[in-house]
């Protein structure tokens, strides 16, 4: 099944864009919106223990500890999803520092049999190819996955002391494909309504401090 959402990000939008040379010049890769949303995944999971499990013989398995894979694209040779190890214990620049090193090995094809096991939720992120929504197959035994899909700006209605007025955020899809089998669409629903109200909501510059 799928279900999705649309996000304002712009919240996250003008951290990243305050952030971005200092963060470069400290961290020395790019800060990309695929950290914040996997910061918002660990936020919300304890709510959703569900869509952190895993089907097995006859019975759902939920997992204890949240072990998020990120798959990562080898260049047009297939996908790999390495696992950042306890990802719901770490702050947004651990989470970004983990995903840009384990990406970066796993395509200098320098990834250990260890940084592949144990996953148990995914997040795909196409969105830098532009994509509008993306419909993804599950990482099996796991019961769900995240796609993050192309953020750019949008026109969107904005509530003021005025009243309504129509500005430009950056918005983007996400869309979590899940296993029937889990848990049913109420459910689906009501996490990634969660995720998208962590990202338009949270104090992202705290994070950042």
């Amino acid at each position: 099944m799928y279900t999705s959402v649309e996000v304002d990000f712009e919240a996250v939008e003008r951290v990243r864009a305050a952030h971005r040379e200092e963060w470069r010049a400290n961290e020395g890769f790019s800060l990309t919106y695929l950290p914040f949303i996997a910061r918002a995944f660990c936020d919300v999971v304890n709510d959703y223990p569900r869509v952190n499990a895993s089907v097995g013989d006859d019975a759902l398995v939920l997992h204890h500890d949240v072990h998020l894979s990120v798959a990562v694209d080898l260049d047009f040779q297939g996908l790999v999803a390495p696992v950042i190890k306890d990802a719901d214990g770490k702050r947004l620049r651990l989470l970004a520092r983990e995903i840009h090193d384990l990406a970066t090995r796993a395509r200098n094809r320098q990834l250990m049999p260890d940084d592949v096991l144990g996953g148990t939720f995914t997040i795909t992120n196409p969105g830098p190819f532009g994509t509008f929504m993306t419909l993804p197959i599950i990482n099996q035994p796991q019961v769900a996955i995240l796609s993050t899909d192309g953020i750019k700006k949008r026109p969107v209605v904005v509530e003021t002391a005025e009243g309504d007025a129509i500005a430009v955020h950056h918005t983007g899809i996400l869309a979590l494909t899940w296993d029937h089998r889990a848990f049913d669409g109420a459910y689906a629903a009501a996490f990634i309504r969660s995720m998208r109200e962590v990202l338009e909501q949270r104090d992202w510059e705290a994070e950042l401090d």
